[in-house]
């Protein structure tokens, strides 16, 4: 693909490519219909054409049409804009015509990815669909798995829902098959590899004894009131992670949040010390969550820091399974394959980016390259493919390093089996939290995946204008300063520089030294520039808006505070911060579009926001 190629892959902010877009969902269509007219065509027509004719049948079709232009009217009136650059607010954006017409397509067959049978040709694709993401995470394909979720909370759920099963099944084999564990204590066996933990697996079933020793886990006899350890998280973790822990019986004493710095990224010593601190007193840690784009900040975790402190703690005989939260951010790695799929190195990566205009600036930062570069090293990864996969909803993901690992929760129910298909990954049922799920999903993920490599000719090229768009926004923020409304001066400061394509801000009227008054300030703004202010259609941006508050984020948003103009006391005494964010996943925002002029629209956006509040 060219630069120019990814203006082809939308539908555009203004319909730009509604003839293709129309002959392409027509011929599909066209598709579907002969499908059914070719399937046994001696059949007689289930529908006469007298019945056709008479009035009740007109009458149907004609409800049918008004319910039709009902609904279009309501989607019309109040439905969000992702289409278009001026909307900067949730992590949304267009999404592909490939997607789209795949999903189009696909429902109309309807199938259903529970079992083979219910979708025989989209539950292939859901297996390939996984493969893909497997190799773009850095797995090898042949020995991960992976499959298409409702969401990344699904996602995250399997994650942990894996990590538990793992951490109870070494103190299962020694209650059925001592001997495969002779001589370990039970504290060297809540601290197992995930490599090792596999290994028995083969080992329990090697000795036929597989289902007595699963029933023996964590998944027959229950958590047993934390005795399988800690589960630790960022404070910058996606709300899905607490649910998981109560849904998985875990339990919130159990589930610890690490500190993250002034960065928005976990803090590694506050890490180790946490670690350390169980570890003392004999309480092993079940698993350690890694965030690859937090979906407030968009902040990159070192995880290649985490992946050495793992490794260090397992030449101690301490172990723990590693899962990465990368729905926001996971197709971002594509931005580091080469045209062959290859990993590149760091100078070589920033010199063929710029050479190959998949972006004008100099991007990611090292310790950035270098968490993407480790992501390959965890059991287990979350993506959304409806985030920066740019598919529509709802597309999460689930992959995992070892494709062994499935044993440990696999069910299956007699109705969807066939003979010889018991230990088939295609039977995706019995290998995920979901029961019925659409086919259609996956016709849309591997549509796109078809259509766009997934490496930096591809996927690297719209994902790169993405943090372009928000590099030059930061920059615009930076260079600004203040707006002056009225005779009165309004200072702008980033919360950070920007690790992907998220840009947080505020507003502080000079000379202001209230942190409330502040937070109110912001508040009002987002009213102006978002959904609350009924406009979506008007000439403004709509962005969204977050609170950073000592709860979830300890003290680390106090430096920003202070940079605000705020006194540090002023947090000890609020403890929340309110931030304006735009989320800045649209590809039309770099700097040769004539939609807009290096952002001058966004700020005089928000200056008319500060003159309406006064």
């Amino acid at each position: 693909m060219k630069k120019d190629d990814v203006n082809a892959l939308f539908l555009g902010p203004k319909s730009e490519n509604e003839k293709f877009f129309k002959e392409m969902l027509i011929m599909m269509i066209d598709e579907h219909l002969q499908w059914r007219k070719d399937f046994h065509p001696d059949d007689k027509p289930a529908i006469s054409t007298s019945e056709k004719k008479e009035e009740i049948y007109k009458e149907t079709f004609e409800r049918t049409k008004n319910a039709l232009l009902e609904l279009s009217s309501k989607l019309k009136e109040s439905s969000m804009p992702w289409f278009s650059p001026r909307y900067l607010g949730q992590m949304n954006s267009d999404t592909l015509m490939a997607a789209n017409l795949g999903y189009m397509s696909t429902i109309l067959y309807n199938p259903n990815n529970c079992a083979y049978e219910g979708g025989p040709a989209t539950t292939s694709m859901e297996i390939e669909v996984g493969k893909q993401l497997a190799k773009m995470l850095g797995y090898d394909p042949k020995k991960a798995w992976g499959h298409i979720t409702a969401g990344g909370t699904i996602a995250n759920y399997e994650g942990l829902w894996m990590a538990r099963n793992a951490k109870s099944f070494p103190l299962a084999v020694k209650e059925v098959m001592p001997e495969l564990v002779k001589g370990k204590s039970d504290w060297q066996l809540l601290n197992m590899t995930t490599d090792e933990i596999l290994d028995l697996i083969d080992k329990t079933k090697a000795g036929s004894k597989f289902d007595e020793v699963r029933n023996h886990s964590i998944r027959g006899i229950g958590t047993q009131g934390g005795k399988f350890g800690k589960v630790l998280v960022p404070q910058s973790k996606h709300y899905s992670w607490p649910k998981a822990a109560d849904i998985l019986g875990i339990g919130q004493e159990n589930f610890i949040n690490v500190q993250v710095g002034s960065d928005f990224r976990m803090d590694i010593e506050h890490l180790k010390s946490t670690i350390d601190n169980f570890i003392s007193k004999k309480i092993p840690i079940m698993a350690v969550v890694t965030v690859l784009g937090t979906t407030e900040e968009g902040a990159i975790d070192k995880v290649d820091e985490v992946v050495k402190l793992r490794d260090e703690y397992q030449k101690q005989g301490i172990s723990f399974y590693l899962h990465i939260d990368a729905a926001f951010g996971g197709y971002a790695r594509t931005i580091f394959l080469d045209e062959d799929d290859q990993f590149m190195e760091y100078d070589e990566m920033i010199q063929k980016l710029l050479e190959a205009e998949v972006m004008e600036i100099n991007w990611p930062k090292k310790d950035v390259y270098n968490a993407y570069k480790a992501t390959g090293q965890a059991d287990s990864i979350t993506v959304d493919p409806h985030k920066m996969g740019y598919i529509p909803y709802a597309a999460g993901a689930y992959v995992a390093r070892d494709k062994r690992i499935l044993d440990l929760i696999s069910y299956f129910a007699s109705y969807v089996l066939e003979e010889g298909m018991v230990n088939s990954p295609t039977l995706l049922g019995s290998y995920i939290l979901e029961g019925s799920k659409p086919g259609a999903t996956a016709g849309a993920v591997w549509t796109a995946h078809k259509t766009i490599p997934l490496n930096m000719t591809g996927y690297g090229r719209i994902i790169g204008r993405s943090v372009e768009g928000a590099e030059r926004l930061y920059d615009a923020l930076k260079k600004s300063e203040y707006l002056e409304v009225k005779g009165k001066k309004f200072l702008i400061t980033p919360l950070v520089s920007p690790d992907f394509n998220i840009v947080c801000f505020a507003f502080n009227e000079e000379g202001n030294k209230s942190l409330q008054a502040m937070n109110d300030l912001n508040g009002r703004i987002f009213d102006q520039c978002s959904y609350k202010s009924g406009k979506v259609f008007k000439d403004d941006f709509i962005t969204s808006k977050t609170e950073l508050d000592f709860k979830h984020y300890g003290d680390a948003p106090k430096k920003f505070v202070m940079e605000c103009g705020i006194p540090g006391d002023e947090w000890d005494k609020v403890k929340s911060v309110r931030v304006i964010r735009s989320c800045v996943l649209t590809p039309w925002l770099i700097s040769n579009t004539n939609y807009l002029q290096y952002w001058g629209s966004f700020l005089h956006s928000m200056k008319k926001a500060l003159e309406k509040i006064g």
